[in-house]
């Protein structure tokens, strides 16, 4: 072996890659997960909307007859599914959130055991 690296700084030096990872990956998750939220949210609006508008407006058939129970059943369906779409993006970005703090915190704390061992580079 030409470079006998103690197992120590070997793994210091992985956790280091591991954190740069977590950090890097951690604003894509944040980025994807502030579109899935904004699609979901307008999908289920606009969803809710069809099925709100034929009772406010009185208006029941027009090419199709908007309160077929099947038509109702489809967008009640497609609604839940939005809305579960939307509880995983917020999940998600939550997650990301929080990650990207302990993550942070993680960095002041080797900021300061490096500060305080003289080891700043």
């Amino acid at each position: 072996m030409s470079e006998d690296k103690n197992p120590n700084v070997s793994t210091i030096e992985l956790h280091e890659e591991f954190i740069q990872h977590i950090e890097n990956g951690g604003g894509l998750v944040r980025t994807l997960s502030v579109v899935t939220v904004v699609v979901a949210a307008l999908l289920a609006t606009s969803y809710l909307s069809q099925l709100v508008l034929p009772y406010v407006y009185g208006v029941k058939s027009q090419t199709v007859n908007l309160v077929d129970p099947a038509l109702q059943a489809t967008e009640l369906l497609l609604t839940a599914l939005t809305l579960v779409w939307l509880y995983v993006g917020l999940r998600d970005y939550f997650f990301a959130r929080r990650l990207a703090k302990q993550v942070k915190e993680i960095r002041a704390m080797e900021a300061e055991v490096a500060k305080k061992y003289g080891l700043d580079s």
